[in-house]
């Protein structure tokens, strides 16, 4: 459940929640044409905040808004954004929260190819909790193979964060929800697992950490990337490298990983039980360090925090 902070940072300035309303004209609105993000902020071990691996995130903001074409249109700098972001925190007294930044079409003449109107930026924020669950955290979530397959590089821009593209994760999630499962998977048109959707997707397989490569038409996750790292320094051996279903439907563990749900353990697929059917040891242990790190309990990984001060 997510709870929604009365300050947005809109354009430039902090405006209260009930004014930060869209005109029914605005162009994203009506064709979905936009750049977004998620970001989360975490109280630390030492009682300061942090924004988690915030530069990486404003820079996939603006790498998504060159994809598509508005990038030289946005009002403001990387170096802008990331301090707007800390604003947003500090206006609304957040220790912990989530970031949506978004980059979007404003109002002005309709049509596919309307060029000409202003782009907009604009941040909110808000409470929210374990994407999957708490107990999803924990004891891990059932996942669906979906019918729903990934969108093509041919078809779409997926190393993009962009707001219409996610019509097809939509589609996907309400299906899985609809049959009694608490996530989808998506396959591509080979048929090998791409990622959920709103996550990437490991496996384990005897010791080794497994997720499908960058090169796929898969989001280049950051947690993913974080994870990754972090399995590495461990000793785990990792893998990119493709797979299909029914390699998942064996793995010894699988877990998803993304900004919202961070690390969440997968039990089941498809009702095959994956491994003993709860999270796997691999797993615990990645979580663990994963929720040290974002926390301020790994100096070595001090890099990735942006610390800030809240008023309370």
């Amino acid at each position: 459940m997510s709870e929604l902070t009365p300050k947005v940072w809109y354009e430039g300035r902090l405006i209260d929640m009930s004014e930060a309303k869209l005109p029914f004209m605005t162009h994203t609105f009506h064709y979905g044409l936009g750049a977004f993000e998620g970001i989360r902020a975490y109280r630390q071990k030492n009682g300061v905040s942090a924004v988690f691996r915030l530069k990486e995130h404003i820079d996939r903001l603006f790498e998504t808004a060159h994809l598509i074409t508005i990038g030289p249109a946005v009002n403001y700098t990387r170096e802008q954004v990331i301090a707007a972001c800390v604003e947003t925190l500090q206006a609304n007294h957040m220790s912990e929260g989530y970031l949506r930044p978004v980059i979007f079409i404003a109002e002005g003449k309709m049509g596919l190819g309307a060029m000409t109107k202003p782009i907009h930026t604009a941040i909110a924020a808000w409470k929210w909790g374990a994407y999957l669950g708490e107990e999803g955290l924990k004891k891990g979530i059932r996942a669906k193979i979906s019918s729903f397959q990934r969108s093509s590089h041919a078809s779409v821009m997926s190393k993009g964060k962009v707001t219409g593209q996610y019509v097809n994760s939509i589609l996907a999630k309400r299906e899985a929800l609809l049959a009694g499962y608490d996530e989808a998977i998506l396959l591509n048109k080979e048929g090998y697992v791409t990622e959920a959707s709103g996550e990437n997707v490991f496996m384990v397989r005897d010791g080794r950490v497994i997720t499908p490569p960058y090169s796929l038409n898969i989001l280049g996750g950051i947690t993913r990337a974080t994870v990754l790292r972090l399995a590495a320094d461990l000793g785990y051996a990792t893998e990119e490298r493709v797979f299909a279903r029914d390699e998942v439907y064996c793995a010894d563990e699988v877990f998803m990983t993304g900004t919202a749900a961070e690390v969440t353990p997968v039990r089941e697929v498809d009702d095959r039980r994956i491994g003993v059917g709860a999270r796997g040891p691999i797993t615990e242990q990645l979580q663990q360090h994963y929720f040290d790190t974002v926390r301020g309990a790994k100096p070595e990984y001090a890099g990735w925090l942006t610390p800030y001060e809240v008023n309370d």
